[in-house]
């Protein structure tokens, strides 16, 4: 029996076909980006391009797909390419260990991706990544803010332009508005009210604050933005 058999029950073999060509990029392998991954690849995406450039720490534990204690120090990227490979050994798989910036993030975005999933956690190389795929043509979902959220039926899918109650969408709305971006993307997020007690301020870091998370919120949002991308590529 073929391990696609439940999935080609429900979508067919033209839907199977259609997904073993298609290749997703998806940049950000934290708390979302790594279950948004696991669920295209056991999906059976065709070929994938996983980037991230960080190692597993004691405090993904929590939430993170490659966060275990015997993990820790080794890289994401790493971890999850051989659990795909170890899900799906036919999946065309590229791994980039690194942390994208400026020119390289240009470079990587060469190839004709049939989608870019962006998990990145950081202002700047978030709406560089947007604006450049963008420009691309690239179909791109965005992961919103998953931290100080307990819900999971607040989570949307949504264009860019209409979410809302969200401080990570709205700060990202206000940097591509400056750049002419107001529309065209979709992202995932939840107008959950985050609690002030949720929010430790840090000292003497880059970082000014933390948020706290709860362990099954990430992977939701993770699993509304590979749901996004399966059914565009349906579509």
């Amino acid at each position: 029996m073929n391990w696609l058999d439940r999935t080609d029950l429900l979508l067919g073999a033209e839907g199977i076909k259609k997904l073993q060509s298609k290749h997703v990029l998806v940049v950000g392998l934290g708390g979302v980006g790594a279950y948004a991954a696991e669920m295209l690849c056991r999906a059976g995406i065709g070929k994938m391009t996983i980037v991230d450039g960080d190692v597993v720490e004691l405090t993904n534990i929590n939430r993170q797909l490659p966060a275990t204690h015997s993990n820790l120090g080794k890289s994401k990227a790493e971890i999850l390419a051989n659990r795909f490979m170890d899900i799906n050994p036919e999946m065309e798989l590229e791994v980039v260990h690194e942390y994208l910036r400026d020119e390289r993030m240009i470079e990587i975005l060469e190839p004709p991706y049939d989608y870019v999933v962006d998990c990145i956690d950081t202002l700047a190389p978030k709406v560089f990544l947007i604006y450049h795929s963008l420009n691309r043509g690239l179909k791109i979902v965005s992961s919103m803010g998953a931290g100080g959220k307990m819900n999971p039926e607040l989570i949307k899918a949504s264009d860019i332009s209409q979410s809302y109650h969200c401080k990570l969408a709205r700060m990202l709305r206000k940097r591509l508005s400056k750049l002419g971006i107001k529309t065209g993307f979709q992202v995932v997020f939840s107008p959950e009210e985050v609690s002030e007690s949720a929010i430790r301020l840090e000292e003497g870091t880059n970082k000014k604050s933390t948020v706290g998370t709860i362990s099954y919120m990430p992977p939701a949002f993770g699993c509304h933005m590979a749901a996004v991308v399966l059914g565009d590529l349906l579509a």
